[in-house]
């Protein structure tokens, strides 16, 4: 029920504004107007909610997966990035000039007076960039911290820009209960930035950790362990994740989210299993036993526990192993009685994670690049292997845990439907978004 309620309280929220629009009311006007000034209002509403979609509030990323708040955090700045652009074509047929002495609220019309329209051009300008930059981000040659920041302000600029037009050039938005409506929305979504960037340091600078081992489990993939210096330590589920601090100020934006393969029955250490991709994972190796670390998390819902199923199969690639490592520590640590396979694909196989202590476990190792004397699976982890791993019977029954490269999971995830897996038996985690 949870994600229903979730649903639910998005669609409430995005709407109200249309609803409270509708309450005040006003003389008629032509439809087209009408369109418009709808269509910016749930435009408006839509990209206030998306900081509320951003990923760093548990109840909601927890409670309905970080891929799903992801998605539809991407989906609904796209269709806001629409409904804005063609918001204000339905005015086109609206005289131009300075007030109308027939009209002196307002009420008719919207204002043509330049002042009152330039935050809704500026706004109009900014938010298609702040769109393409995200979209095209990995391809931009700056740093991932760079870019959040500079998303992060340029949404809260964009906001402002809307909340001065929506009141000062909105034929609703200058009704008195309708401008407070934008003000509390507003100071809410730049409260939820004040919560990820204030509160939440802020409770971490109480809560440090120190890094105590520095591991190098293949070429490029390291496992990072820290101890807490508090008696709270993390309470996770194996399979989640923690946005993962080293070495920094609490409030720096240094940060970035990784897996946790320790097992929460392990202990209060906390381990990551981090590949080298950008430019502060190639510098993990250099990281010094007793440097200062802050954990914010758990997020995710990539877990096994309180499931029914009774077998559990868990696919793998590359460094989508680590939740998975995770998973397979809890359940060997509390003598889980539930049948495991699992299915781990790499390039080449020096870059298998971990093989001698997955050794005892009923795992499929797959490689795309083999070695001459390789004697395993070749090639990609594709629905042909599935089917030969995994009977019918367990396709339909087992829960399905995925971590690893997207174009894997959306493959197999279809896959398995088809040959009639439910789809709330498939569980699966992206950190890398189009």
């Amino acid at each position: 029920m949870k994600p229903l309620f979730l649903l639910c309280a998005y669609v409430c929220a995005v709407t109200l504004p249309l609803v409270v629009s509708w309450g005040v009311g006003g003389p008629p006007r032509p439809f087209a107007h009408e369109l418009g000034s709808g269509l910016g209002i749930l435009a408006f509403s839509m990209i206030l909610m998306e900081f509320v979609l951003s990923g760093r509030f548990r109840s909601i990323s927890s409670g309905v997966g970080m891929d799903v708040t992801m998605r539809v955090h991407q989906i609904m700045a796209r269709t806001a990035l629409a409904f804005a652009l063609v918001h204000p074509l339905f005015f086109q047929g609206s005289p131009s000039g300075g007030p109308r002495p027939w009209d002196p609220t307002r009420q008719l019309t919207i204002t043509t007076d330049l002042g009152d329209l330039s935050s809704g051009i500026a706004a109009y300008l900014i938010l298609p960039s702040l769109v393409l930059l995200a979209i095209g981000r990995k391809h931009l040659d700056y740093k991932y911290e760079t870019w959040r920041l500079l998303h992060g302000l340029g949404a809260l600029l964009i906001a402002i820009l809307l909340l001065h037009h929506t009141i000062y050039a909105g034929r609703y938005g200058s009704q008195p209960v309708m401008a407070w409506t934008w003000l509390v929305m507003t100071g809410l979504a730049a409260g939820s930035l004040v919560y990820v960037y204030v509160l939440l340091p802020l409770r971490d600078k109480a809560h440090a950790w120190r890094v105590t081992s520095v591991t190098q489990l293949t070429p490029k993939q390291w496992e990072v362990t820290v101890t807490p210096e508090h008696p709270s330590g993390l309470d996770y589920m194996a399979g989640q994740f923690a946005w993962l601090n080293l070495g920094h100020s609490s409030f720096s934006i240094q940060e970035n989210p990784f897996s946790i393969c320790s097992a929460p029955a392990a202990g209060p250490d906390v381990s990551f299993m981090i590949k080298e991709l950008g430019d502060f994972t190639r510098t993990i190796g250099g990281v010094k036993s007793g440097t200062i670390a802050y954990l914010d998390g758990p997020y995710g819902s990539l877990t096994v526990e309180g499931r029914t199923e009774a077998g559990i199969a868990l696919i793998g690639g590359g460094v989508g192993l680590a939740p998975l490592l995770g998973i397979l520590r809890q359940m060997r640590l509390c003598a889980d009685p539930r049948k495991v396979k699992l299915v781990y694909g790499n390039r080449s196989p020096d870059q298998i994670a971990c093989r001698g202590e997955l050794a005892d476990q009923d795992v499929t190792f797959v490689v795309s690049e083999p070695t001459p004397d390789w004697q395993g699976e070749t090639g990609l982890i594709d629905p042909a292997l599935i089917d030969r791993i995994f009977t019918p019977h367990e396709i339909r029954e087992w829960l399905f845990v995925m971590c690893g490269p997207a174009i894997m999971m959306d493959t197999l995830e279809d896959h398995l439907i088809k040959r009639g897996a439910p789809s709330d038996r498939i569980l699966s985690e992206r950190f890398d978004y189009d």
